[in-house]
């Protein structure tokens, strides 16, 4: 089996791993799925990761997430090599290490991505993030409703037997008064999970965006998820060039610890009592 010939019959590919008729080596793939780089006749790699018990849809939605970002021709984004229920493997990309003018052109290429657009908060395909169900109905809400609604009290419903009732309480005052925050903007293309670990770079120093939620949103999303557990590499060159393509509006600074609030409530309800305190510190800043 080579590159070619995957190509024209992806569905073979896990007889082909079954039958150990690929080389296999098992590569960091994340806390869900196992990862593993195959080597084909041909001597080219492929990234492979798969999930016995995958939930119904879930490779199908990373999939259909993958091919809509790099539709837009913003940022570098891997190729399906091929999509089965239980495995998903995609170009490979030679590991390597972020440059300043690599994070510029990320900056620039997040800000092309989101002007892309999307015809509604939502996107077609049902939502994953993790292991998760993410809520993707098309909506026709403003988005501080929406974000509320199927972004917020998703994942705070999924942490109630983690979360203590004050911090419950918490997260219900901040949906309830969302409309205070402002940042009502047209939906944007996204990647929805854009935290630094889903940024990767490879030996040229360029940015290949990985692993997505993607859906339409808000464009302060992924630039608030960006900065968190330290930032990307040159975060600083990052936003500085995607400020520069399309500026945010006028209080997104404030709005951060909002759109950051969304993934650390997916953290307690995969995680656990591990990221509760995170969840606090953002309830105490908002």
């Amino acid at each position: 089996m080579d590159l070619q010939y995957l190509r024209e019959h992806p569905a073979q590919l896990p007889t082909f791993i079954q039958h150990q008729r690929i080389r296999e080596t098992p590569v960091p793939g994340g806390s869900i799925c196992a990862a593993q780089r195959l080597t084909l006749d041909d001597g080219t790699s492929v990234f492979a990761k798969s999930l016995a018990d995958a939930p119904p849809g879930f490779f199908a939605t990373e999939a259909a997430g993958l091919r809509w970002l790099r539709e837009a021709g913003a940022v570098a984004v891997p190729e399906i090599i091929a999509e089965t229920p239980g495995l998903l493997a995609l170009e490979w990309i030679d590991h390597g290490e972020a440059t300043p003018q690599g994070a510029e052109e990320l900056g620039r290429g997040l800000a092309e991505l989101h002007r892309a657009g999307a015809d509604a908060f939502g996107a077609p395909w049902p939502g994953y993030i993790g292991r998760l169900p993410m809520p993707n109905e098309p909506s026709a809400l403003p988005w501080g409703p929406w974000f509320a609604q199927c972004r917020l009290r998703p994942f705070l419903e999924a942490s109630v037997d983690v979360l203590a009732p004050d911090d419950i309480a918490g997260v219900e005052h901040i949906m309830a008064g969302i409309a205070a925050y402002g940042g009502d903007e047209a939906p944007a293309r996204i990647h929805g999970d854009l935290w630094p670990g889903n940024v990767l770079w490879d030996r040229r120093g360029r940015a290949w965006l990985v692993d997505p939620a993607a859906h339409g949103g808000h464009r302060e999303t992924d630039v608030a998820l960006l900065g968190l557990w330290g930032g990307v590499p040159h975060h600083d060159r990052v936003l500085a060039a995607y400020q520069e393509a399309w500026p945010l509006a006028d209080g997104w600074q404030e709005r951060l610890g909002l759109h950051r609030l969304y993934l650390m409530l997916v953290h307690t309800a995969l995680f656990g009592a591990a990221y509760r305190e995170s969840v606090r510190a953002l309830l105490r800043t908002l």
